[in-house]
């Protein structure tokens, strides 16, 4: 079973290089050849393109999309998970917030039969040693609940940047996916409730990562704006 990491990138010179290494030798270690990583650069003004480049001459299982101009998590996310050769498609976050030594927690949870694994802090065996700040913890469950009055979910948790897909169910959902920002993680799982995919929840290590791209103000907003468009977006299904 060949595993994809899918790992957007932003401006992230300073902290990509060792995620990049730790992730590279517990996939090595752990399913030997049967893996790629591929960093997708979302416009980046920095040096996170040159020094993943500089990586990938000596890391044969890496590799690097670009992006054109800054469109959004979202949008690295699907060009990554769209163009992925991987039977399972995981993404994860460049601060390495939950290690990738939680893929073996998804890669059981898909051999029990599940499609969509989503990590959850919010789970009562998840083990968080670096908590949020505390306007930061109740912003989250602000927008939970916001969440799950609009679009119906019943997740406890839809940010947590630790989620995988098997190659069909990816391509099914992320072809549809339209939300380039921070809440394109809401519209995935709508789409895979939607289409009728069995999505686990599964608890895990998390260390909150101060230096966050989340801005305070601004991206609440606009998740929020983009949250009320999702059932019109896809009214279809």
């Amino acid at each position: 079973m060949k595993l994809s990491v899918i790992i957007p990138a932003y401006n992230e010179a300073e902290r990509l290089p060792s995620t990049l290494e730790e992730a590279y030798d517990w996939l090595s270690d752990n399913l030997e050849n049967d893996f790629e990583i591929i960093v997708v650069d979302d416009g980046s003004s920095d040096t996170t393109v040159d020094k993943t480049n500089a990586m990938i001459t000596t890391h044969p299982y890496l590799k690097i999309l670009v992006q054109p101009k800054n469109r959004g998590k979202g949008a690295a996310v699907k060009r990554g998970m769209l163009e992925a050769s991987g039977d399972v498609r995981l993404f994860m976050d460049a601060d390495h917030s939950t290690h990738i030594r939680e893929a073996a927690k998804v890669l059981t949870a898909i051999e029990r039969g599940a499609e969509v694994v989503i990590a959850s802090r919010q789970h009562e065996d998840s083990d968080i040693s670096v908590s949020q700040s505390w306007l930061r913890e109740h912003m989250g469950k602000s927008f939970n609940f916001i969440m799950r009055s609009i679009v119906g979910l019943k997740m406890e948790d839809t940010q947590c940047g630790f989620k995988a897909f098997t190659a069909k169910a990816a391509e099914e959902i992320f072809s549809r996916q339209k939300l380039d920002g921070f809440s394109f993680d809401v519209e995935l799982l709508f789409l895979a409730s939607k289409l009728g995919y069995t999505v686990s929840e599964i608890p895990v290590e998390w260390i909150n990562e101060p230096n966050s791209r989340v801005r305070m103000i601004a991206d609440p907003i606009l998740m929020f704006a983009d949250v009320v468009q999702i059932r019109r977006l896809h009214k279809d299904l």
